[in-house]
């Protein structure tokens, strides 16, 4: 997504990383023994002395939501616990290389770190993360039942066991200016189509003076373009491998859907799409410069919330569909647990402190109802508080997450879980290529076919290194 956001492997699926070829685990190991040599060395578990005594590290990604926990963790947490936070805040690529570089080696530089769904079974597959589903099990306070049950999924392994805990959870959907609706004579459908939103963005195109149709992530990343444009790709009928993991990035069924998308962007999206993402998007859709967005449920927190223009202006509609039913994605940032953490005491008091019902009450009164970061527990949507601030979208966050298919997205079996990626460990690396090839398509610098030509050598690569196991 935006820094993200913007599927989810899930237990009920063999890992895939244990089909690989010996070239795909020769790259792993080599990554690994990389991270190895650059890293300090491995500190070993377990705690030492008091937890008061402690002052425990904390890498997370900087999305509005963390930045406004970063704000709050003093004058609550560590007056409630004498345990000392210090943060590391940084974008979601930078986080990813760091966070990966640490735990891949063990090293313990920090203690916790803001993963995701991607994330999660996979490192907790290489033995890196703490079982948390352990900890939480221990802890009534915490409730681990009042997790959202397709979020408490997606960060479970293999083996059963819940390696993170959320601090909020999104799916996707279209957000639009009813006013400007309104003013045009324009409906937006219950159950919007891709191609009725393409009408809408041509008709509110120019409607007012410097207003553009509709606003979608033009900007290189796996976390950034990929993730709606993969949304796009499931319900055209399309997908990035065959369940037997024949690369089809040149599929018709993938061409069509990726030229629906640049398309769409180029003639009746944001000024500068190439280089926009989740948060120019959101920026774009608050400062009234753009009639619709699709994108993460978690910006409408942010679409309602005090210095946006257009609070109380939105609507909030599924994300379109074509040939699936739903097309809303799944993902969640939640905390993990360092397994060579010296703290493990003091880190579970932070992640349980940080994913309770007790901080979204928290955010509530400090800083307002819509900027809670919600999306994980059922009990938010049952509180009368929340549902009068931010009635505007919780029902509409909550039906999607509950609709999401991160087991079956499109139209055909996968041969790994995920709704706006793949599961497997290369594709983090895959789709940033292939975005870059379609960011460059949508700045006019090559046709779609061009792109994804070169997009079919990129994904054969891990094609070939899965398809005889």
């Amino acid at each position: 997504m935006r820094a993200r956001s913007p599927g989810n492997p899930s237990p009920g699926h063999p890992s895939p990383g244990r089909r690989r070829t010996g070239r795909a685990i020769g790259l792993t190991s080599l990554a690994l023994a990389l991270s190895l040599s650059a890293t300090a060395c491995y500190r070993g578990a377990g705690d030492a002395g008091n937890d008061a005594a402690h002052t425990i590290n904390v890498l997370m990604v900087n999305n509005p939501q963390m930045v406004d926990l970063q704000r709050l963790t003093a004058e609550h947490f560590t007056e409630e616990t004498g345990i000392k936070v210090d943060f590391t805040v940084l974008p979601e690529d930078d986080l990813r290389d760091k966070m990966s570089q640490d735990f891949s080696s063990q090293a313990g530089q920090y203690d916790v770190a803001s993963l995701s769904n991607y994330e999660t079974p996979i490192y907790a597959r290489n033995g890196w993360l703490t079982d948390l589903g352990a900890r939480a099990a221990k802890d009534r306070a915490f409730d681990q039942g009042d997790i959202l049950p397709p979020v408490r999924k997606s960060l479970t392994a293999a083996d059963g066991k819940v390696y993170a805990q959320p601090f909020y959870g999104e799916s996707s959907f279209l957000m639009y200016r009813k006013d400007l609706f309104k003013a045009a004579g324009l409906t937006m459908p219950a159950r919007p189509t891709w191609r009725q939103v393409a009408a809408l963005a041509a008709t509110l195109d120019g409607f007012r003076k410097g207003m553009k149709g509709i606003c979608l992530r033009g900007q290189p990343g796996w976390g950034q373009l990929i993730a709606p444009l993969t949304t796009v790709v499931n319900t055209f009928g399309g997908t990035w491998f065959t369940k037997d993991w024949r690369a089809e990035v040149d599929s018709p069924q993938f061409a069509r859907a990726t030229r629906f998308y640049v398309d769409l962007v180029r003639r009746h999206g944001e000024a500068g799409a190439p280089q926009a993402g989740y948060t120019e998007c959101l920026n774009d859709m608050q400062q009234g410069k753009v009639a619709m967005w699709y994108d993460a449920t978690a910006g409408a927190g942010s679409l309602e919330g005090g210095g946006s223009k257009v609070a109380g202006r939105v609507g909030y509609a599924p994300a379109p569909v074509e040939r699936t039913a739903a097309s809303g994605w799944l993902y969640t940032w939640a905390w993990g647990l360092q397994k060579a953490s010296t703290h493990q005491e003091a880190a579970w008091k932070f992640i349980r402190w940080a994913s309770s019902a007790s901080y979204e009450r928290l955010v509530g009164r400090e800083l307002g109802w819509p900027r809670v970061p919600g999306g994980k527990r059922a009990s938010l949507y049952r509180d009368p508080q929340y549902l009068r601030s931010a009635g505007a979208f919780a029902g509409a966050t909550e039906h999607a997450i509950a609709s999401a298919r991160p087991d079956d997205p499109g139209v055909q079996p996968r041969p790994a879980p995920g709704i706006q990626f793949v599961g497997i460990p290369e594709f983090s690396d895959l789709g940033t290529k292939v975005s870059h090839e379609i960011s460059s398509a949508i700045a006019g610098k090559q046709s779609v076919a061009e792109a994804l030509r070169k997009s079919r050598r990129l994904a054969q690569e891990v094609s070939d290194a899965y398809a005889d196991h």
